[in-house]
């Protein structure tokens, strides 16, 4: 590994069939699964026990905590690298609900240190695609109090208190840790968030599983982390209409939309972060250091903070996130 030069990443999806998920990560996105019931993606994760793996390349096999510790800021950055070591600093999924997920909540960063010695989970959805009539659930549909919530859910009427959001593909939704979530049945995802595992069930529906099991609910655990403030507005407005967009910035991760019709030059050079690039649609080649590496459709690509310059070249029109930590 010592004279092998970065170059964008990709690597194998880690696949995870859950109770609601469906096919469409295989029909849409070319995920290798015959699964019916295939729910996430994870595209780039260095979460213990789900690290993911390079796909392609003279560093295909090796995962991703053997490239942070070896390559260290070149790869991740000098300022992420110092702070995180070898853990990465977010995940990045591509979710398929084919029914409604269990209605949930994730901890800050101090609760989840507290109680868990994990990172929080703030995340962002932006929707790849979605049937008609779907929505989803984010936050409170009037402004409400620990004990309102509590009555509301003693009495199995908390969908009441929800604020539940007709969506169309291109929609994006920012959810800091703390306000309460769901995405519903027809809904296809990519999932920015913090690297944490961490999730408080609050309600599932009363699902059972094929063995007649209901989930586990963390009715307690969540009280205390839910965020109970009313917010006019969930969703995120931008403009559809540009080229380059800023979708949302926070603490932890800053996300762009590119729709590219040509050529597009990429100049890192003032980032001390990694980036990452998610192909929503189209397909070309990003160019690099008089080389070039392939994108299609569903792709993810991590390209390493020591690449400062490259070159996105659609080859037909492309819809591409670029996140990086700011």
């Amino acid at each position: 590994m010592n004279s092998t030069k970065l170059y964008p990443l990709k690597f194998e999806p880690i696949l995870k069939n859950k109770i609601w998920g469906g096919t469409k990560l295989n029909t849409v996105l070319d995920k290798n699964t015959q699964s019916q019931d295939c729910g996430e993606s994870w595209e780039i994760s260095g979460v213990e026990g789900d690290i993911s793996v390079v796909a392609e390349g003279s560093l295909k096999g090796r995962s991703l905590v053997e490239l942070v510790e070896h390559y260290k800021g070149d790869l991740v950055g000098n300022k992420i690298f110092d702070k995180f070591k070898t853990g990465f600093p977010l995940l990045i999924k591509f979710i398929d609900a084919n029914q409604d997920l269990s209605i949930q909540v994730h901890p800050d960063d101090k609760m989840a240190k507290e109680r868990h010695n994990s990172f929080g989970k703030t995340e962002m959805w932006y929707v790849v695609d979605a049937e008609p009539e779907a929505s989803l659930i984010a936050g409170f549909n009037k402004p409400t109090s620990k004990e309102e919530y509590l009555e509301y859910f003693n009495s199995g009427s908390i969908t009441e208190l929800l604020n539940k959001e007709q969506v169309k593909k291109d929609d994006v939704f920012f959810l800091p840790a703390g306000r309460v979530h769901t995405i519903g049945k027809g809904l296809l995802i990519a999932e920015i968030q913090q690297t944490s595992d961490i999730t408080y069930r609050i309600y599932d529906f009363d699902r059972v599983d094929t063995e007649g099991n209901t989930r586990e609910l963390h009715v307690k655990e969540a009280v205390d982390a839910i965020d109970y403030k009313y917010y006019n507005e969930y969703k995120t407005n931008y403009d559809n209409s540009s080229k380059e967009v800023l979708l949302e910035t926070c603490e932890y991760f800053s996300t762009k939309r590119l729709s590219l019709n040509g050529p597009a030059s990429r100049d890192y050079s003032q980032i001390d972060s990694f980036i990452v690039l998610m192909c929503l649609q189209g397909g070309g080649t990003i160019d690099f250091n008089n080389s070039s590496i392939q994108y299609n459709l569903g792709d993810t690509l991590l390209i390493p903070n020591q690449l400062q310059n490259i070159t996105i070249n659609p080859t037909e029109e492309s819809k591409i996130l670029e996140v990086y930590v700011p």
